[in-house]
């Protein structure tokens, strides 16, 4: 018992080491502080924005307490791993807001958490007497990547379900801007009492493209951000088409209602192949639980039989 608890107790300190370590390695990726953190104290007194440009926050959830920690250690996750342009898509594509270092500071907490997960495993190993070192150590190492590509795959997984929620939506929200334009409104025009009628993450995007309009951009500019956004090539052709349309001045009605047309053919093309990919997965049960107690209703009378006459 007493040789467990000092094996206990060694990896205790080593995982203490370790964070120690971690810590001290992020202190030269230290975030400096931005122009608004530090113009913050000298306009405090500024009014409120203006709700037409209101959007929501650019910077992900961290626990305050642990933030500095947690920066740091974020800052060493994205040294090691790089790929910020990568993560900073992904969140555009999942809605998020773009900050690269909350997100890694969220994959550090994930990956600190499930190593205090593996440490609390381990030590039950220990104290049974059933670990070595080696294995206590890989462990913990193991629980800790595997917090922070859980952490990324749930990124991943959350910009795809966006996607498909947009993808869905296109066809009715296009419809709806033909009609609009169809009755006699321009291209904001018709992207505003859209984006005013309809819920949902396409409409939410029709509302940020809004805003930057309002904020200086051009309607195509705004346009195609939301299209860079998105990234969706059915909503980039969408996109293009108005632009086109817009800068050269063609009848946008005709423009629209083709459009939409083609937002309604891709969405029943999507449907046909996604039957087709079910339609394996609907065979499963089919083979492996009707079809056997089909068989055994037909063979077992004649079994029964059988053991009758012998």
């Amino acid at each position: 018992m007493s040789a467990s608890l000092t094996w206990m107790g060694v990896l205790l300190g080593a995982v203490a080491a370790c964070g120690v370590l971690l810590a001290y390695l992020g202190l030269p990726f230290r975030r400096r502080p931005d122009l608004i953190s530090r113009m913050a104290p000298y306009v405090q007194d500024v009014p409120a924005p203006s709700r037409l440009l209101a959007g929501g926050t650019d910077r992900l959830d961290v626990n305050r307490a642990l933030a500095p920690l947690m920066h740091r250690l974020g800052c060493v996750v994205d040294h090691i791993l790089g790929g910020a342009a990568s993560v900073r898509r992904r969140l555009e594509r999942a809605g998020q807001p773009c900050d690269v270092e909350g997100f890694r500071a969220q994959q550090a907490l994930w990956g600190v958490l499930a190593g205090l997960v593996g440490t609390a495993y381990v030590s039950l190993k220990f104290v049974g007497g059933d670990a070595s070192v080696v294995t206590a150590i890989g462990v913990v190492v193991g629980s800790v990547a595997a917090g922070i590509v859980a952490r990324d795959q749930m990124l991943t997984r959350a910009a795809e379900g966006r996607e498909r929620q947009v993808l869905a939506e296109f066809p009715a929200v296009a419809e709806m801007l033909a009609l609009a334009v169809t009755a006699g409104e321009g291209a904001a025009a018709a992207l505003e009492r859209v984006a005013g009628l309809s819920r949902g993450e396409l409409s939410a995007e029709l509302a940020k493209c809004l805003s930057d309009a309002r904020a200086g951009a051009s309607l195509p500019e705004a346009l195609q951000g939301l299209a860079d956004r998105t990234g969706l090539p059915s909503l980039a052709r969408f996109v293009d088409g108005i632009v086109v349309a817009v800068e050269r001045g063609t009848p946008l009605a005709d423009v629209m209602r083709a459009q939409a047309q083609d937002a309604r053919d891709a969405s029943k093309q999507q449907l046909i192949e996604l039957g087709g990919q079910r339609e394996i997965l609907m065979m499963v049960p089919v083979v492996f639980l009707v079809l056997p107690v089909t068989i055994l209703f037909a063979i077992y009378p004649g079994i029964s039989a059988l053991n009758l006459s012998i």
